[in-house]
């Protein structure tokens, strides 16, 4: 076993199915599976509304990608930094682990607030949840539903990382943190492969 494979073995505590650990890891997982059956709905009428509307507006002519494809991008990054500050709490280095938790809410506070401005942006050309000077009125209605859904995660997750920042900075040691900030990264990487899904689903598509 290599040096760096028995400090991280020795960091990350070891798990059971009857472990606190365990349920927090298990109670995350149910969540999230509830949510891919909600933004799955979400998703899939979106499409029927789509595929039934004669004069549904083209998305990407509409929206435009330039933005949300830099969104995108950040939000992948995002999920880069919260697997290097889990890995560098596996190590033993709280202060590293700290960096990366700040850049990754960083990343998803960057990402909230260009939704922000695309918003205000297409709001002011005219797309509102009630009707747009493009086609179906119901355009507005879906793409403020799901983008808004979703920008209500990323706001969580930026505020449950901050929150991560502060429990890794009082825990006494990181493996007593180390779990927790597991589980941190389960809802990040879920949120960010969630906005994949809805930037192919409702841009690019």
């Amino acid at each position: 076993m290599s040096p760096s494979a028995s400090v991280h073995s020795a960091v990350e505590p070891a798990e059971t199915p009857l472990t606190p650990e365990s349920w927090g890891k298990l109670g995350m997982w149910i969540f999230l599976a509830g949510d891919a059956v909600g933004f799955g709905v979400l998703l899939a009428s979106y499409g029927g509304m789509r595929a039934t509307s004669a004069d549904w507006p083209s998305p990407y002519a509409v929206l435009g990608i330039n933005l949300t494809a830099a969104m995108t991008f950040l939000l992948i990054c995002s999920s880069v930094t919260m697997v290097k500050a889990l890995e560098w709490l596996g190590k033993g280095d709280r202060s590293k682990c700290r960096m990366f938790l700040f850049f990754t809410a960083l990343g998803g506070a960057i990402f909230v607030s260009c939704q922000a401005y695309e918003w205000s942006k297409l709001i002011h050309e005219g797309l509102h949840i009630n009707g747009n000077p493009w086609g179906a009125s119901l355009f507005g209605t879906s793409f403020f539903l799901v983008t808004g859904f979703h920008g209500l995660h990323v706001t969580g997750g930026v505020i449950y990382l901050v929150s991560m920042i502060r429990y890794v900075t009082n825990r006494p040691a990181p493996a007593a943190s180390y779990n927790a900030v597991e589980i941190t990264g389960l809802y990040w990487h879920f949120v960010d492969l969630v906005w994949i899904m809805v930037f192919t689903f409702m841009y690019l598509i």
